[in-house]
């Protein structure tokens, strides 16, 4: 392997703010620590925690770096001590706490997966963040069968595009929902038997008539709000509602009765803060479960839009539009 420069370019963020608070500077080239792998960025996914990063209101968990990316793909170019799972020169797909704005980063071998056959660097970079979370969410928290309906809110984002994917290729039904018409579309075209243009229709009332009146078995959610209230309306009896942000705001008031009554298992979780331990775990089931349905091209992210790493404010602003259907990605 070639000696590796000492600086490196990154996106640092000089104080919290909006877009403009991001720049292109150099920063001190990282060294991978034991079980530790440096990966040559050849692209990296935005994801809406980025924003909140930038913004000041979702620091980096202690240890992560404070430059922002939580997914990049790349290849493989040193080792730290006792790292031997991914030779030098492989090419990973990876989940980071931090630092994917980069030209270099640092992961953890256990959490860096190979780029399936097939797919892209650009793909993979659009692939840890969104299939680590779907995984663990719906498929683990949520226990979803097949014959079983998913409610996915939010279905054209990297989250909606890949569990209506991964619900559809293990056998379940699902209903999406989406902020447009061309939304609605796209989740169609991804597979959903449903999607429901939530500005024009009740999701509710869509959910149960989709069902028979009997409602959906699991529910991911990124909303919170209003809509939890609405999601037991629309969650069967038994049903799993599982909640991954709150867009909409993280304190509401709840009717026992329903949730009693209905006997609903209401769970959420958040991924960055997990330990490399429990990262591993789910990073081992998409790489048994997964991982294949990618190189048979069963399922494949979705590319809304690529930037050159100088233009990630222009990748925010996109993302704070809320006008992208599947993923930001950008290259170095």
């Amino acid at each position: 392997m070639p000696e590796l420069p000492e600086i490196m370019p990154a996106i640092r963020v000089a104080a919290p703010g909006g877009p403009e608070a991001m720049a292109l500077a150099a920063a001190p080239r990282p060294r991978p620590g034991v079980g530790e792998i440096l990966v040559k960025v050849e692209a990296a996914g935005v994801n809406r925690v980025d924003v909140m990063q930038r913004r000041g209101v979702y620091p980096p968990p202690p240890g992560a770096p404070d430059i922002l990316g939580l997914e990049v793909a790349g290849e493989v170019v040193a080792l730290g001590p006792g790292a031997s799972r991914h030779a030098l020169g492989a090419r990973v797909a990876a989940l980071v706490p931090g630092g994917g704005y980069a030209e270099y980063c640092l992961a953890h071998e256990s959490v860096a997966l190979p780029i399936p056959s097939g797919v892209s660097a650009l793909e993979a970079a659009a692939m840890p963040e969104a299939f680590f979370t779907v995984w663990t969410n719906v498929f683990e928290r949520g226990a979803l069968k097949a014959g079983e309906t998913l409610l996915a809110h939010g279905g054209s984002s990297g989250i909606g595009t890949t569990a209506i994917q991964l619900a559809k290729a293990f056998g379940a039904r699902v209903i999406a929902t989406a902020g447009s018409d061309e939304k609605v579309k796209a989740c169609v075209g991804l597979g959903a038997d449903r999607a429901v243009n939530y500005r024009a229709e009740d999701f509710v009332a869509a959910t149960l008539a989709a069902t028979d009146g009997k409602g959906a078995e699991v529910i991911l959610d990124m909303v919170g709000g209003d809509y939890v209230a609405r999601n037991y309306a629309a969650a069967a009896i038994d049903g799993r509602i599982v909640q991954i942000a709150f867009l909409s705001g993280q304190r509401v008031e709840i009717d026992l009765r329903v949730l009693m009554g209905k006997r609903l298992f209401h769970t959420g979780s958040m991924l960055r803060s997990r330990s490399v331990g429990e990262k591993a775990a789910i990073a081992e089931a998409l790489r048994a479960k997964v991982w294949p349905l990618l190189a048979e091209g069963r399922c494949k992210p979705v590319i809304d839009s690529v930037f050159p790493l100088a233009e990630a404010a222009e990748a925010h602003r996109r993302m704070e539009a809320s006008a992208h259907i599947g993923k930001i990605v950008l290259t170095l």
